[in-house]
């Protein structure tokens, strides 16, 4: 996951007024791509979804006009501004965010625990009154702190909140993030760290966001990893390693094996891909996440 908006050019070269990707397909460069090889044929089998950030360029009323061409129906990381134009469009808000304060500055810090109790508060309402689920939440940056100190102060504040998302049916996720690469100093940074957590917490509404690219940089054993903890895993983000690009051949991690691992051991929640197009081509762009889902899609 990130915070920023990508300074791509547009995936909609040429494509005119901003609505016109959901007015009809072909209309617009990366509708054409897709509409020559509608219909996708999904099984059904993963609950597909993407990060609204690594399509940063489209609108959010684009997005989901893609999403809904190439055959699923769900975005991560949207918050209550947005949710209208998803409800439109049928598409779900499949992992909500806006209650963090930032990826720096989280849970782990208790000088933050009375500003983020006051936002999460709010928000586990509104993500309960929109109809969703799933809430992302951070640790934030260890700024010199011991683990420990840090899982005692998540667990902490965390556990101030967890009523009321219990209350309302929203499940929190902390993200694994990697702080060799992306998040230098980024705490919850391994899944030992963040399994011990959930633990301390013991709620069913506090789960983690395995994001598999991450993971891969600062442990690997992917498969074995989610395989054994799978019961503290609400939902996967995808992406290339190395680079956080297509799920090709160019990199090393093989994404059928993983998703029929994820399948296997009954897992309901979404997979979603996190990948940043390498190329500024809006065909290609478009292309690129129809081949991530069909890869995933086991």
């Amino acid at each position: 996951m990130s915070s920023i908006t990508l300074s791509r050019r547009t995936l909609l070269r040429g494509a005119g007024a901003a609505g016109a990707l959901a007015a009809v397909a072909g209309n617009s460069a990366m509708s054409t791509a897709i509409a020559q090889q509608a219909p996708t044929t999904l099984k059904g089998n993963i609950n597909h979804s993407v990060a609204r950030w690594t399509f940063g360029d489209l609108s959010v009323d684009e997005l989901c006009t893609l999403v809904k061409e190439i055959g699923f129906a769900a975005i991560d990381l949207v918050g209550p501004d947005d949710w209208p134009t998803l409800q439109r469009h049928g598409v779900d808000s499949s992992m909500c965010n806006g209650a963090e304060i930032s990826l720096e500055d989280g849970w782990a810090e208790p000088d933050n625990h009375a500003e983020l109790i006051e936002r999460y508060l709010r928000h586990i309402d509104l993500v309960a009154e929109a109809g969703y689920t799933n809430l992302i939440c951070f640790s934030g940056n260890a700024r010199g702190m011991d683990p420990e100190d840090g899982l005692n102060a998540s667990a902490e504040g965390l556990k101030q909140i967890m009523g009321a998302a219990e209350e309302r049916g929203v499940v929190l996720h902390m993200e694994l993030l990697n702080s060799k690469v992306d998040h230098p100093d980024y705490l919850c940074d391994n899944s030992a760290w963040g399994i011990e957590l959930c633990r301390r917490i013991g709620s069913p509404n506090f789960k983690l966001l395995y994001d598999i690219y991450h993971m891969q940089i600062m442990e690997g054993d992917v498969i074995r990893t989610l395989t054994d903890n799978i019961d503290y895993f609400g939902h996967f983000h995808t992406a290339g390693n190395p680079g956080r690009n297509e799920l090709d051949e160019t990199q090393e991690l093989f994404y059928p094996a993983i998703c029929r691992a994820i399948l296997d051991t009954g897992f309901t929640g979404y997979v979603a891909q996190e990948f940043i197009p390498s190329s500024d081509d809006p065909d290609t762009a478009a292309e690129a996440l129809r081949a991530a889902v069909m890869t995933c899609d086991v």
